[in-house]
């Protein structure tokens, strides 16, 4: 993706799921476990509350993000705003009073590329539930045999969408194309996201290990 407030609205939406979601959610109801949603992302558990579009939704009430900070936010959806506390390492890069920059159309993009993954991974193990890991940002699942797939929305290592698996131990050959396993643009899979994750699953038992 090349849209100049890509990486801009990624970080938005990053810290508003970490820290208006996922934070309070785990304070409340013991979880940080996110699901994406048709056009957007929510909670699982208490407090009730979802990202769509550019807007967070409170009681049915649309709050746009643009411009307000988390903790305006969290706020006016009644909790406090703050990650999960002593879960993981890696947080988002925005702070709790900073004010929030977003792109409608950059947000569509990051949303599209949420759903387009919870659906193929449905499809690849019906028996796994795709979940929004709040630290990374990813949509992903964890099969029974350790490998593991899903979509990221970018990171600092490939800056923009990019679906992966991730083997449960390194691989060889050529399909391999990161440390973690394999990843490719989502702008470059268009309809090929899940037989991407099918090959990857078929080269995982496959392919020699290093």
């Amino acid at each position: 993706m090349t849209h100049p407030q890509a990486d801009a609205t990624r970080r938005a939406l990053h810290a508003v799921a970490e820290l208006v979601l996922a934070g309070p959610q785990h304070r409340t109801s013991g979880t940080i476990r996110l699901a994406v949603t048709p056009s957007g992302f929510r909670t699982v558990a208490a407090p009730d509350l979802a990202v769509e579009g550019v807007d967070l939704l409170v009681a049915g009430e649309r709050i746009p993000l643009a411009g307000r900070s988390c903790e305006e936010l969290a706020a006016t959806a009644g909790v406090a705003a703050g990650a999960p506390r002593g879960v993981y390492g890696d947080h988002s890069d925005i702070g709790p009073a900073e004010p929030l920059s977003l792109d409608p159309d950059a947000a569509a993009w990051l949303e599209r590329c949420w759903t387009a993954g919870a659906t193929a991974l449905a499809g690849l193990d019906p028996a796994c539930q795709p979940v929004l890991w709040p630290e990374h940002f990813d949509v992903g699942i964890l099969t029974a045999e350790g490998k593991g797939f899903g979509v990221s929305p970018g990171d600092a290592a490939i800056p923009e969408p990019y679906a992966y698996v991730s083997p449960a131990s390194p691989r060889t050959g050529t399909f391999w194309n990161a440390p973690f396993g394999a990843a490719r643009p989502m702008r470059e899979l268009g309809d090929g996201l899940l037989a991407f994750f099918t090959e990857g699953r078929a080269r995982a038992d496959s392919d020699p290990a290093r």
